[in-house]
């Protein structure tokens, strides 16, 4: 099972990385970095450069794909709202109803993309305006059926944890959260 989790110049490298990192920790999911940059190697918010594992360019076919993520960040989610190819991406994987999430300032891609309308949304203070259709909450993740949105930098970990919940089983994410001895309390 693959996951997409798109990077963006100026995306949040906590909640990039920390999805990444945890997905691919679960031996049923292959997690593919994909960068939307002029090539593979993409800057993030706090000056971190990463490198993706392809390019939004060579992305031909969905099939196999089960999620899409996407990351905070300024300008990272702008950039990601502003790119009509990752619109694209969304709209064609909510359409094939597979797990679109998003977090911080990542949920206005989805609020772009007009999947939102109606639904169960969260995204970082400030951006509440970039969501009126939508039922907004102050949750640290939100999950509303096939979408997940999640509130920022400090909420990477139980966003990630519920990602891997949704494509791997609830027993997958307790092994998890024990392995890295994370404890909500």
């Amino acid at each position: 099972m693959k996951v997409i989790v798109f990077l963006a110049p100026g995306f949040e490298e906590v909640e990039a990385l920390t999805v990444v990192d945890y997905l691919r920790r679960i031996s049923s999911l292959t997690v593919e970095m994909i960068s939307i940059a002029d090539g593979l190697m993409v800057t993030g918010s706090h000056q971190i450069e990463v490198k993706a594992d392809r390019h939004i360019d060579e992305l031909d076919s969905l099939d196999g794909y089960a999620a899409v993520v996407i990351p905070g960040g300024m300008p990272g989610a702008a950039n990601l709202r502003d790119d009509p190819r990752v619109i694209g991406v969304v709209r064609a994987m909510d359409e094939a109803e597979k797990i679109v999430a998003a977090i911080c300032a990542g949920p206005i891609v989805l609020a772009q993309a007009g999947i939102v309308t109606g639904r169960n949304v969260t995204s970082y203070p400030g951006f509440e305006d970039a969501f009126p259709d939508s039922c907004y909450q102050q949750a640290a993740v939100v999950r509303d059926g096939r979408i997940i949105t999640s509130r920022g930098p400090g909420k990477a970990v139980d966003f990630a944890l519920e990602l891997v919940t949704v494509l791997a089983g609830a027993e997958a994410a307790e092994t998890l959260r024990k392995n890295i001895l994370y404890d909500r309390k």
